[in-house]
């Protein structure tokens, strides 16, 4: 299908309701994509042709996106579909018997996975080198740069041109990250839009939610439009919404505050790259006649990044011994450094310690919500720097054998990555919007976030940047026609 690379998802469903090319025809082509690019990248695992054959042979529903080739997160999105690795050696080809309410809602739109895409182990790290699936994940646009984590294969693969769109997850920017990295567009919307049921109740105290990494913003206000709402007994219910996401895409939002912040939230510089991609954003924002004023929320930051660290090493060793339960053995030698060392951390916190840094994020998210108060959005960079080269936060590392500095630590995650656990957090909405590009050629994403609810507004104001400086035809160099 020589067109394939043309269209979005929103476009190659528009196809096959034309009758002009078959869900055979698409998946076809997602298949030597997958075959011709995927070995330099390694962004798929668990690829099965057949199941993908069988869903279209069996009827494929009447959904948003009837027939488009998908890709599933290595974690979540239970299935017996597809096995789950979890991007670790101790759970390898994990099936689970039914499918999660996510994915069930996927599959009622019409899309046809065939694979799941890489992450790192247990997705706690923002890059993807899991030992689990024999080398690092590579970034489409630089092979010696990561394309983020926890969601870089699907990052990689979409900006690789496999698919136009794929499932992720963002408990930390897991989503916003691979997607500045890639060029992509990632939204995370506020807390419990999108389902965890039935298999988890909620993903580090609340703070972990799916989403999707897509090359156009209206493919993920209607990914969004098909799986969110609550399932059957969530113990989150999300903020309503007057109408749809796809709706709030064909809007365009009225003057907004914005608020701009070229250094990092405590105030410390980044990377010019990632200063200028915030500014540029700032111009447009202003040339369309929004309101943009350079400030930064006063908040306790570091306080909240510390019980967020505790909750994600407590989540990480609870997920571990689960496995070492059902297997009746140890298996924390099996474990790659950074879990190994999040499950030690974890054994020094104590179930008090633990509610304490339950407290401490919520009291962060209070203080999010009174600067949402002045201010509609808040623009920022994804991160404090374009993406990292392969091997630099490496999880089979020994000096990250202490979890705490791996995250907090100098040279650690948090100063490559100090913006987007904030929105984790706070629960609030937040996308990553790729705008620019460095004279490396590498993408640089703005972040920009409002206050919880506030996520119609957010995407009508996507649909209105990609508009005024569209980024569907960006694509790495090896991959342009």
């Amino acid at each position: 299908m020589r067109d394939y690379d043309d269209h979005d998802m929103t476009g190659l469903a528009a196809l096959v309701r034309a009758g002009d090319v078959t869900p055979h025809d698409l998946l076809d082509a997602a298949l030597a994509r997958a075959a011709d690019r995927n070995p330099a990248i390694n962004a798929l695992v668990h690829q099965d042709e057949d199941v993908a054959r069988q869903m279209i042979d069996d009827g494929l529903p009447e959904g948003s996106f009837p027939g488009v080739p998908f890709l599933i997160k290595d974690i979540g999105c239970e299935t017996p579909d597809f096995p789950v690795s979890n991007g670790s050696r101790i759970t390898p080809g994990t099936r689970y018997p039914e499918h999660s309410s996510i994915y069930a809602r996927l599959r009622a739109a019409g899309l046809v996975p065939f694979a799941r895409t890489t992450i790192p182990e247990f997705a706690i790290g923002s890059v993807t080198e899991a030992a689990a699936y024999g080398g690092p994940t590579r970034n489409p646009w630089n092979l010696d740069r990561t394309p983020g984590g926890s969601s870089g294969g699907s990052g990689a693969a979409v900006a690789a041109g496999i698919v136009p769109g794929a499932h992720g997850s963002d408990g930390g920017g897991s989503i916003r990250i691979p997607a500045s990295c890639c060029g992509l567009f990632g939204f995370k919307a506020s807390r419990a839009l999108i389902p965890d049921g039935p298999y988890a109740g909620e993903g580090w105290g609340g703070m972990a939610m799916d989403g999707f990494l897509t090359r156009s913003v209206r493919d993920t206000a209607a990914l969004l439009d098909a799986t969110g709402g609550p399932d059957l007994g969530a113990p989150y219910y999300p903020p309503p919404m007057r109408g749809t996401f796809l709706q709030a895409t064909g809007q365009r939002p009225k003057s907004l505050r914005i608020a701009l912040c070229t250094t990092t939230i405590a105030g410390e510089k980044v990377h010019p790259d990632c200063a200028a991609a915030t500014m540029q954003a700032a111009t447009l924002l202003a040339d369309l006649g929004h309101h943009v004023e350079e400030t930064r929320p006063h908040v306790d930051l570091m306080p909240m990044m510390q019980a967020w660290t505790w909750i994600v090493a407590c989540g990480t060793a609870s997920a571990v011994r689960a496995v070492e339960h059902k297997r009746g053995e140890p298996l924390r030698d099996q474990l790659e450094t950074v879990a190994q060392g999040a499950c030690a951390l974890a054994d020094r916190i104590s179930g008090a310690d633990y509610l304490d840094a339950l407290n401490t994020v919520h009291d962060f998210g209070r203080q999010m919500a009174a600067f949402f108060q002045s201010y509609d959005v808040f623009v920022t960079p994804v991160l404090a720097e374009p993406p990292a080269e392969i091997g630099r936060f490496a999880h089979s590392r020994p000096e990250f054998a202490d979890f705490a500095a791996y995250r907090l630590g100098p040279g650690g995650v948090f100063e490559y990555s100090p913006f987007t656990a904030a929105y984790n957090a706070s629960g609030q909405p937040a996308m990553s919007v790729p705008l620019y590009w460095n004279t490396d050629g590498l993408p640089i994403g703005v972040q920009i976030g409002a206050a919880s609810g506030r996520d119609e507004m957010l995407m009508s104001l996507a649909a209105q940047l990609e508009d005024a400086q569209p980024w569907f035809d960006g694509k790495p160099p090896r991959y342009s026609r």
